[in-house]
């Protein structure tokens, strides 16, 4: 394999990026970088159609891979797992305006930093130090009075340098040389499934929604040319009810952290309610049980199943295909596969009986990658693969489910509960409801056990 191949790949993103006059006055990146990442990544799955077809064909002969092309595969694997978050915005519709204004200004103030270098005599500091570096050498061999008059002075020097200010000290100018303080916070990324991109989401000013729904069909009947008619029967409506339920957060802060802080601590917690609320609402969407939450899709017990035939493993690329020929082809029209991105990365090995790659990359062409031409969405909530499991689901989920909002994001500032403690008391609570209502229009894939 082009080990160059792998280290562009990899670190596509980290070179620098070519820069020209915009004739405006200003610098903004070009495209170059962009369609080389795209080369690369596309060079990547061909060395990683390569390498696993060597590996399969190893299994096919031997029964099993050696580990030098298990490791050649999972490496380049990992090199296509790099693009998934680029997919995945792609796949969503996500613009990245805020990412690049930021990556512009991480320029901008890099090329600030080095037009204000120093540049001094450098000649004359590699002199000092050489000087230094034999001072301290003929010290210890000949002893301090056997010293040249530069070396003498450069050890001089350098303990002059030392018992003057400096930062390590507080009494020698340390407390004159206070640090940085950076005003945003490090916050590693938070997982959420995107309920509100898949579902159809409505809002309600009432405590639950009621949606009709057809429930049984007659069956037309042939007739004779003089035959008499009955009454085709079998027509029926009923009601499906999404209730909406509650959640909430409960955060108490000290009144003089409020009033101290560097940040705007209201805002902060406003934030991280919202994160989190769009936690919650993700994996009641994939796995909630109905009870005082949203039903999940996985957890209806009329979504259908369609069994891949491999114990433990994800091993055969026909399991998908018929999980994907399960559903009724008007469902298919707009359907996506929903999975955790363990399960993307064995998907990306699958063929089918034709032998050919059932992860198709669409970004050289701007379009989101799929899996057999339907889209596919990243839902951490999602199993891993695994004996008597679902971690594949498929199907039309703005047909198959709905989300209800009730109540958006309020917070309630209460100063008194906890004011003998000194603590003010943030209260964030929404009002949102989700179920199944066209189950039919989703599948999902067992591992067998």
């Amino acid at each position: 394999m082009n080990k160059h191949l792998l280290k562009g790949s990899a670190s596509a993103s980290a070179r620098p990026i070519e820069r020209k006059n915009d004739n405006g006055g200003g610098n903004r990146a070009t495209g170059s970088e962009s369609k080389n990442a795209i080369e690369n990544f596309m060079h990547a799955f061909e060395e990683f159609k390569q390498a696993n077809d060597d590996r399969l064909s190893q299994i096919e002969k031997i029964g099993t891979a050696d580990i030098l092309s298990e490791e050649k595969t999972e490496r380049i694997n990992a090199v296509l797992d790099k693009f998934e978050d680029v997919n995945q915005k792609a796949t969503m519709a996500e613009k990245n305006a805020k990412a690049l204004k930021e990556l512009q200004e991480n320029f901008d103030a890099l090329e600030t930093a080095i037009k204000r270098s120093p540049t001094g005599n450098t000649e004359t500091k590699q002199d000092r130090v050489n000087d230094w570096a034999r001072a301290v050498v003929a010290h210890h061999i000949i002893g301090a009075a056997n010293l040249s008059e530069n070396q003498r002075k450069a050890i001089e020097d350098v303990e002059q340098e030392w018992k003057a200010l400096n930062v390590g000290t507080s009494s020698a100018g340390g407390h004159l040389a206070p640090a940085e303080f950076v005003r945003e916070i490090i916050k590693a990324e938070t997982l959420l499934s995107p309920v509100r991109s898949l579902a159809r989401v409505r809002q309600t000013a009432n405590r639950s929604v009621e949606i009709p729904k057809r429930t049984g069909q007659f069956a037309a009947q042939w007739v004779a040319e003089h035959g008499s008619k009955s009454e085709t029967t079998g027509l029926t409506y009923g009601l499906e009810e999404v209730p909406t339920h509650e959640f909430y957060a409960l955060i108490d802060i000290s009144n003089q952290m409020l009033e101290d802080s560097a940040f705007n601590m209201q805002a902060e917690i406003s934030e991280e309610s919202s994160e989190q609320f769009s936690v919650a609402e993700g994996t009641a969407f994939v796995t909630g049980d109905g009870i005082g939450k949203p039903e999940g899709f996985m957890t209806n017990s009329n979504v259908g199943e369609t069994n891949q035939g491999e114990a433990a493993d994800l091993t055969d690329g026909d399991g998908l295909l018929e999980l994907k020929h399960a559903i009724k082809t008007a469902y298919a029209r707009n359907a996506s596969w929903v999975m955790n991105r363990t399960t993307i990365g064995k998907v990306r090995r699958l063929k089918d009986g034709s032998g050919n790659y059932l992860w198709i990359p669409g970004v050289a062409q701007g379009a989101p990658n799929t899996i057999d031409g339907d889209p596919y969405v990243e839902m951490p909530d999602m199993p891993d693969v695994g004996a008597g499991l679902y971690p594949i689901a498929y199907g039309d989920f703005r047909r198959a489910y709905t989300w209800v909002d009730r109540v958006t994001m309020e917070m309630l500032r209460d100063p008194y509960t906890q004011a003998t403690s000194g603590n003010v008391r943030f209260i964030m609570r929404k009002r949102v409801g989700g179920q199944v209502v066209l189950p039919e229009a989703i599948q999902k894939l067992k591992i067998s056990a």
